[in-house]
């Protein structure tokens, strides 16, 4: 008798995972490719939507990151992630089962079923860590397993009734896969030899198994597959640079002159924010030193001609921050540290909190105190928050960036520049407030919870929550323009999104915006002002393809009128397709999949042309834009207007396009007042 034992994948630590760079996350999706596209494959049956599927969860651990725990392992984290997205995705029900017939009886079953299946045969994980992901105990995936694999031979077309005895029936998975203890394994036996309606059904059902088991092994993903998900990531981390660069140092003038000239009835408050507003000249860091909420540190190390100054550090519960100033002593470059690359701290894990991430700082190239001097760079960079409220922080530093402009001044090229810089650095953690909100709005159909706002010294955070109960509509992703507490303004830091892990209310799913520090303790309200909700719609139209039509045709959807422009067979098929008109035009571009002749099995590059329109309808080409125009923009929307698939293979014939929905962007003018409930402050 052969025995079918699921195999145990050994688990890749996330050791270079880093919540600022995505790449690092498509990476370890790129190294987990085979099992976790079969996983998908059993959900979807397509191509097209296992791509939308491995690029939204690529966004959502990338959202969640800052809150991962090492309490549980990181594949095992990424998975519950990458299932909540699968359920979250219709199901491909046109797979033929001429096709891939397990995977389509797979999609036959119910949820629970399939799940307890896929996660234990073709991921490989353990009966208990399948438990623990999705929630059931180790009774409820036993039965689970017997009774899909009971369905999955039916749904294979073996459709003779099986009389095995139904007390034994249940240690069948158990006995195949050595998991009866010896007596239990004994009796079993016993009982087999002597029914042979036991053993017809238990030999059906091990041929299922193995014809499923073997089925995963020479499962494949399609050639190219990742490059196409790494193509959709990277169009839209370049977008969210672009749009990020505008606005960044929005407040902090006008916020220094209101704390400057603020009465404290102490001569020694009043002196300090005098005395810094005339001897700091970085006036981010200057209102931090007036709020008595750091100290100069005068840190200095010098190698290989460049010297790097420690000028302060600021911590509290969501980073710390420190401050620094790099002079190049033998020319007139300009360097930063970079740190993902080149930084180093001793015993980081028992000194700083490990489940937390730093925020993302990007390089200032444009701010007036950094265009003073050739050859001097003010920055910052944040690390993770302390553990305790003191520590000293030993950092070493190997490498620095040099940063060099091009002739347009638009983008900076930066090169590697090793040394040995080592500092040790005091701190003291500053406590922090939270308020409850606790009020629910509708925004687009759609329920957002106004959780929770929290005030530290290095940031404001708004806590919210989604509940995407629309089959047809929901929300990725929600934009802030500002917060305004106690009459002062907080403008959104679009780096600084992230996903609460905990999730207490499994109604909701969290999330923290973070906005500029306001430097407030105590508020009675809060107004929230809205920005941008970015929107999938799902609106799913099939149409058919034919080389042997003249081409271009037309056809109607979402109310535009979209041309298929070219339609080619052979080794490298091509589709185009394009929609030019724009005014009025209800989607920004479209979530779709060729389907060929020849079934899902090719790899497929797409591309796209398209332009971007402010909001007074001006027209800048999307391939051509720089920074500095988009910093003039105001509510800008992609557009876009050719997207095209070509689809290798040895003879492809494109057979169908199958558009299952398409991105938008809705611009939001609302505003709401709430009052607030204190829940915690800081010590």
């Amino acid at each position: 008798m052969i025995l079918i034992i699921p195999e145990k994948n050994n688990p890749i630590l996330p050791v270079t995972i880093s919540v600022k760079e995505i790449k690092s996350i498509v990476n370890w999706f790129e190294h987990h490719q085979r099992s976790i596209y079969a996983l998908g494959w059993s959900y979807l049956g397509n191509q097209g939507k296992i791509e939308e599927l491995f690029y939204r969860a690529i966004l959502q651990v990338h959202k969640e990151l800052p809150k991962f725990k090492n309490s549980t392992s990181f594949e095992m984290w990424v998975l519950s992630i990458f299932i909540q997205v699968c359920r979250e995705l219709p199901i491909d029900n046109s797979l033929k089962a001429s096709e891939e017939s397990i995977f389509h009886a797979l999609q036959q079953l119910k949820e629970q079923e399939r799940e307890v299946l896929v996660l234990t045969y073709i991921k490989g994980i353990s009966r208990e860590e399948t438990a623990q992901l999705l929630q059931l105990s180790s009774e409820q995936i036993k039965e689970f397993l017997f009774s899909g694999f009971q369905l999955l031979r039916k749904g294979l077309g073996n459709g003779e009734d099986y009389q095995g005895c139904i007390e034994y029936q249940k240690l069948y998975v158990n006995y195949l896969e050595r998991k009866l203890e010896r007596p239990r394994k004994i009796d079993f036996e016993m009982h087999i030899y002597h029914c042979h309606n036991c053993q017809d059904d238990l030999a059906s059902l091990q041929e299922t198994i193995l014809n499923f088991s073997e089925t995963i092994e020479t499962f494949s993903v399609p050639a190219g597959f990742m490059e196409n998900v790494k193509e959709r990531v990277s169009h839209r981390e370049n977008f969210i640079k672009l749009k990020k660069k505008k606005s960044k140092r929005i407040g902090f003038i006008s916020a220094s002159v209101f704390v400057l000239f603020m009465c404290t009835g102490y001569f020694t408050g009043i002196f300090s924010k005098i005395y810094y507003s005339l001897t700091e000249e970085n006036q981010e860091l200057r209102i931090f030193l007036q709020e008595d909420l750091g100290e100069r540190l005068g840190l200095e190390a010098e190698s290989n001609g460049v010297k790097i100054k420690i000028k302060s550090v600021i911590a509290d519960e969501i980073q710390t921050l420190i401050f620094y100033e790099i002079e190049g002593t033998n020319d007139n470059n300009q360097y930063m540290i970079n740190i993902d690359d080149g930084i180093f701290i001793e015993d980081e894990m028992k000194i700083m909190v490990a489940n937390t991430y730093p925020m993302y700082i990007p390089p200032d190239m444009e701010s007036d105190l950094n265009k003073k001097e050739k050859n001097i760079y003010h920055g910052k960079m944040s690390l993770r928050p302390l553990k305790e409220n003191k520590a000293t922080i030993q950092l070493n530093i190997n490498k620095v960036l040099k940063l060099k402009r091009n002739s347009s001044d638009s983008y900076v090229n930066m090169e590697p520049e090793e040394g040995d810089w080592k500092f040790d650095i005091p701190v003291t953690k500053k406590p922090s407030v939270e308020y409850a909100l606790n009020e629910e709005v509708e925004i687009e159909g759609t329920a957002v919870l106004i959780d929770k706002l929290i005030l530290a010294p290095t940031g404001t955070i708004l806590q919210y929550g989604l509940k995407n109960e629309q089959p047809e509509k929901r929300i990725d992703m929600i934009d802030f323009e500002n917060l305004e507490i106690n009459n002062k303004v907080a403008e959104a830091d679009l780096y600084g999104n992230s996903y609460v892990h905990a999730q207490n209310d499994l109604r909701w799913s969290k999330f923290q915006a973070h906005f500029k520090p306001l430097f407030e303790k105590e508020t009675d309200e809060v107004k929230v002002r809205f920005d941008s909700v970015y929107l999938s719609i799902v609106d799913n139209k099939t149409i058919a393809l034919d080389a042997s039509r003249e081409y271009p045709q037309t056809f109607e959807y979402a109310g535009s009128t979209i041309s298929i422009d070219k339609v080619e067979t052979g080794q490298s098929a091509t589709v185009v397709f394009s929609n030019h008109e724009i005014k009025n035009r209800a989607y920004e571009s479209l979530h779709y999949n060729i389907v060929t002749e020849e079934g899902d099995d090719s790899s497929m590059e797409m591309d796209h042309e398209g332009i971007i329109v402010d909001k007074n309808g001006k027209e800048y080409d999307m391939k051509k834009i720089t920074p500095k125009i988009y910093e003039v923009m105001e509510q800008p929307r992609h557009f876009f207007t050719v997207q095209s698939t070509k689809i290798h293979g040895k003879k492809v014939t494109p057979k169908s396009l199958e558009i299952y929905g398409y991105s938008t962007t809705e611009y939001l003018d609302d505003e709401i007042e709430l009052e607030t409930e204190l829940i915690e402050a800081g010590t």
